[in-house]
């Protein structure tokens, strides 16, 4: 747990730089230079200039934080590797996708692309833990579902959703249907709760618009725990 922890801390501390550059408006160009002026040099690393402390400790607390947790529910399986090295990915695009309600097609593809071959690694070690073949098929069902969702309502869903629907699939998919269905269901009533708290305290309307990224994934993290402790 602890050598997860800090992996996750050292992940987070990389990833300000990122998600500076990646928090604009569809449409815009990625930020090529920090707010003095000073051009980036790539796309790892804190910030150029002095950030206000939030958005410097943010995302390496939580990075480190969830693979904490992650480590304490799946123990040495093959698959916690797989789970530490998503998981920077995953909280950097929450991040983004809570600041300004995008989530980048260089994120949420490649995340997908990696966990299927990544999980593919683990499952060829002997211990796993899950069904690389039930990931894949958790993958297409859940982003099919998306799909119709955004074809059905597009001014509630973006097609952003509709791809980190892939990655989640796979993810949620390796411990079976039940926790697919879970971590599924599991989002979307966050997502819900969040509005409805966001109605009451009058801070937004019924057709208000809400970056659902990062509920997707909360989502997720609960049901990935669920499975790794019902395989233990």
């Amino acid at each position: 747990m602890v050598a997860a922890a800090l992996w996750g801390a050292g992940a987070g501390w990389l990833c300000p730089r990122a998600v500076y550059r990646l928090s604009v408006e569809p449409g815009e160009a990625w930020r090529a230079e920090c707010p003095a002026g000073h051009p980036y040099g790539g796309w790892v690393g804190g910030a150029c200039c002095p950030a206000r402390l939030p958005a410097r400790i943010v995302a390496p607390l939580v990075t480190a934080a969830v693979c904490g947790v992650l480590a304490a529910a799946v123990g040495a399986r093959p698959e916690l590797a797989v789970w530490l090295v998503l998981v920077p990915f995953a909280v950097l695009l929450a991040v983004v996708d809570a600041r300004v309600r995008r989530l980048p097609d260089h994120l949420t593809l490649p995340l997908a692309a990696g966990a299927v071959l990544l999980l593919g690694g683990a499952g060829l070690v002997p211990g796993a833990g899950g069904s690389w073949s039930t990931a894949l098929l958790g993958g297409a069902v859940l982003g099919g579902v998306y799909f119709v969702l955004f074809v059905v309502h597009p001014a509630g869903m973006g097609f952003g959703d509709v791809k980190l629907a892939l990655s989640l699939g796979v993810v949620l998919g390796w411990y079976g249907w039940g926790v697919l269905f879970a971590g599924a269901f599991a989002g979307f009533l966050l997502g819900s709760l969040y509005g409805a708290g966001l109605i009451v305290l009058r801070r937004a309307g019924r057709k208000s618009a809400i970056p659902f990224g990062p509920f997707m994934m909360a989502g997720a993290l609960l049901g990935v725990l669920l499975g790794a402790l019902a395989e233990r």
